[in-house]
């Protein structure tokens, strides 16, 4: 066999194989927002029951650790104001008087509680088969110190919205009701970001990745979020992930 025979080889192959780890990424079927604390003793069930969400294809999965617990004797190190905020308006947008933890949203739409994995992935389902899954095709890729999103085209409006989030970190919780207790806690939101609007067209944005280089951050949610006339998150039309070379590898 010549160079130029084993040449074309290698490259059909490379080819195939490019196109089969492509067709492998499943499509994202859902959107599973989890509300947890450190401080709260009937989440960890509900961080279990995450991290085999977290596993499971086609679920972009996001835990946003709150604050509101801290008066209880430990702070959250993962806890902001801003995920509290998120989950306060998640109760305006369902009509609900006040907050608790776990607490999981699925596509924006709906809430329940977290602790059962098998409960929130079919409630991921139902919403797909019933016309109420994700619509609006969302990519995004790393490009050097840039994040490429496009949206693509569907009815509607929503924000293009940027959620960043560690990993994996395992904590030691040395005070309050799970004191004594070592804990994983896996895509563990650090900061939100509205970053464009989407009228239904075609949509491509450009942004900083500093904070996927920096550390601060492992990997990025990219949602498209509709909101209520009040500007609380509301339905979610679409999603996807990326993350760092080095977390995909973890």
């Amino acid at each position: 066999m010549g160079f130029k025979q084993i040449l074309t080889g290698l490259v059909a192959y490379s080819l195939s194989f490019g196109l089969a780890s492509a067709q492998e990424v499943p499509p994202v079927k859902g959107v599973v927002e989890l509300f947890t604390s450190q401080g709260c003793n009937s989440c960890p069930p509900a961080d279990r029951a995450f991290e085999n969400l977290v596993g499971q294809p086609g679920i972009v999965a996001l835990a946003y650790h709150v604050d509101y617990w801290n008066y209880r004797g430990w702070a959250d190190t993962l806890g902001s104001p801003g995920n509290t905020a998120r989950q306060y308006g998640y109760a305006r947008s369902f009509g609900r008087n006040g907050v608790y933890t776990p607490q999981a949203v699925v596509n924006g739409r709906v809430q329940m509680k977290a602790t059962d994995p098998n409960a929130v992935s079919g409630k991921v389902s139902n919403l797909m088969s019933s016309g109420d899954g994700l619509k609006v095709k969302v990519n995004a890729a790393l490009k050097g110190d840039e994040l490429a999103i496009n949206v693509g085209p569907g009815e509607g409006k929503a924000d293009v919205v940027v959620v960043y989030f560690k990993r994996r970190k395992d904590v030691d919780v040395l005070k309050g009701e799970n004191k004594g207790q070592r804990f994983t806690y896996w895509n563990s939101v650090t900061d939100i970001q509205s970053v464009g609007m989407w009228h239904g067209d075609q949509v491509s944005l450009t942004i900083p990745a500093k904070m996927m280089r920096d550390d601060s951050s492992d990997g990025v949610a990219v949602l498209l979020q509709s909101s209520t006339a009040k500007g609380d998150p509301s339905q979610i039309l679409g999603a996807t992930t990326v993350m760092t070379s080095a977390a995909a590898s973890n």
